[in-house]
């Protein structure tokens, strides 16, 4: 146990305080630590430093913001090992719902901030190359025989997750609800990944920078992101008629906070997430967003697109990681016939 904490810290790049001797609070830090999923640097980079600057105006404190990023689960099981985070910004809802069987935060966690503690969303969406060469326009053409399609690995990444979950609905809808079909068509889609990366970063390079498949399935967020950094001379976003809807919940881990007297400040940098300045930014990265206002100044730039969820096509995610994700599963038996 100590050697994966002290290989997880070293791996974080960064030290945190440890609560005083006793059981006393520890005096506010001038330090947090947002734990996210594996794609959102830039995002967060980007929000730390919008966040920093107001919280100096206001408060006349200079608070350094620390990030880890890796796949979204990875994080979450890093927490459980000991690694400090005083907020975390996770992809899927079930990471965070590790953290509260793990006694870390609070069971009404998605009740204290507004949308379920969920400031932006997203949806799995394509990434082509430009001029879309093998005419990829929605799920069934991941399919094909002569497309071969990148995203994560399922078991260690949310992003991926979104994924299946996404193609899967698309296939109870064409089929009618026959398990059989769906099952064959997501089994299908698998055969075409000639690479399974851990997170959504390392598919993300195994498709843009080592030319790998003909298109990548991520968050619509990091298609741009992508189709912005590199070029959409070279590459291009597809938004598929029918996706899955994504939420980004993000929560204060309570055990860490309590111990190194941070609540306040790592409450003011999740609330700022939804100020109008912070959903600016979210949208300007991608992100869809709730504040009306950013809603309307971005509205062209995100096509019109049906989602759906996880609760009305699977039942929710309790349902989803024991029957789809859990050991011996959906997943596991259909990658075990890859």
């Amino acid at each position: 146990m100590k050697k994966i904490l002290t290989a997880g810290l070293l791996a974080a790049g960064f030290a945190l305080a440890m609560a005083p001797a006793g059981g006393a609070r520890a005096e506010e830090p001038n330090s947090i630590l947002n734990v996210s999923y594996d794609i959102s640097r830039e995002l967060y980079a980007a929000i730390d430093a919008a966040w920093q600057k107001k919280y100096a105006a206001e408060t006349g404190k200079t608070i350094e913001v620390k990030q880890s990023h890796a796949g979204s689960s990875k994080q979450a099981r890093a927490i459980l090992e000991g690694l400090d985070a005083d907020v975390v910004t996770f992809n899927q809802v079930t990471d965070v719902d590790v953290l509260v069987k793990g006694g870390l935060i609070n069971a009404d966690w998605n009740k204290r901030l507004p949308n379920n503690a969920s400031p932006y969303y997203s949806l799995p969406a394509f990434l082509v190359r430009a001029g879309n060469p093998k005419n990829i326009k929605s799920w069934d053409d991941l399919v094909r025989d002569d497309v071969q399609v990148i995203f994560p690995n399922p078991k260690t990444s949310g992003n991926a997750r979104y994924t299946v979950l996404a193609a899967e609905a698309f296939a109870l809808e064409k089929f009618g609800g026959d398990k059989e079909k769906v099952n064959a068509f997501v089994g299908k889609l698998f055969d075409n990944v000639p690479v399974f990366d851990t997170g959504g970063r390392a598919a993300t390079t195994t498709f843009v920078e080592r030319e790998t498949g003909d298109v990548l399935v991520t968050f619509e967020a990091e298609t741009r992101g992508i189709a912005k950094e590199y070029g959409t001379d070279k590459f291009e976003t597809v938004v598929p008629p029918v996706s899955i809807l994504a939420e980004f919940p993000v929560s204060v881990v309570d055990k860490v906070v309590d111990k190194r007297g941070s609540r306040a400040i790592s409450e003011n940098y999740l609330n700022y997430l939804y100020s109008p300045e912070g959903q600016e930014i979210l949208a300007q990265f991608g992100n869809r967003v709730h504040d009306k206002g950013v809603v309307e100044k971005f509205k062209d730039q995100f096509p019109d697109v049906r989602l759906l969820t996880v609760d009305d096509v699977f039942g929710g995610w309790a349902k989803v990681s024991k029957e789809e994700f859990g050991p011996g599963g959906t997943v596991d038996q259909l990658l075990a016939g890859r």
